[in-house]
């Protein structure tokens, strides 16, 4: 049975850089799992005062989804040393009672940027919110594209064959990391 998961990517943008890393992340994928992308484009910002008369239908839509998977992968940009507020907006709104999804779901963490520590800053903010959430971030193989301008081609393909192989290598793990555990061993 293959491992499901869904892969969503911090940034709006159509020619951003994470959302090329993340088909990379599905042209990559392993036979034994099956990467389903969530756009969290139609996330409105977040309000409280929205969320006690119910969850929107995207939210619900993307708290579902979160639920179904057996794992998530997530990629981010960094913006202000720091995740972006797109992402972070969406994960608030799922993350709401009642039955947060986020829950004890393997997670996976990538991202790419211009910057020459690729989103470093940004994955370890991203980390602190899995702990919150009470989510088991996957540790290695740390996917930080750096100078990303340079790494993709005119066709948003990733040209740079040590990401490539880094991101092969993650989702392996990731894989492994969720059958781990499930059986607890």
């Amino acid at each position: 049975m293959p491992i499901s998961v869904l892969g969503f990517a911090g940034s709006l943008r159509q020619g951003s850089y994470n959302r090329m890393a993340l088909r990379t992340a599905v042209e990559l994928q392993p036979a034994e799992m099956q990467i389903e992308t969530f756009d969290i484009a139609p996330i409105p910002v977040y309000n409280e005062d929205i969320r006690t008369q119910g969850f929107p239908p995207v939210v619900e839509q993307f708290r579902e989804k979160i639920r179904a998977a057996d794992a998530l992968l997530m990629v981010t940009p960094e913006y202000n040393y720091s995740v972006p507020g797109v992402l972070k907006n969406a994960i608030d709104w799922a993350s709401r009672p009642p039955d947060q999804p986020f829950n004890e779901k393997p997670v996976a963490i990538m991202g790419a940027a211009g910057g020459i520590l690729g989103t470093a800053r940004a994955q370890y903010h991203l980390r602190q919110c899995c702990v919150f959430l009470n989510m088991h971030p996957i540790n290695k193989p740390e996917v930080m594209i750096a100078q990303a301008h340079t790494r993709f081609d005119a066709a948003g393909r990733l040209t740079d064959e040590t990401a490539r192989k880094l991101i092969a290598e993650l989702l392996v793990n990731l894989a492994a990391w969720t059958r781990r555990l499930r059986t607890g061993s």
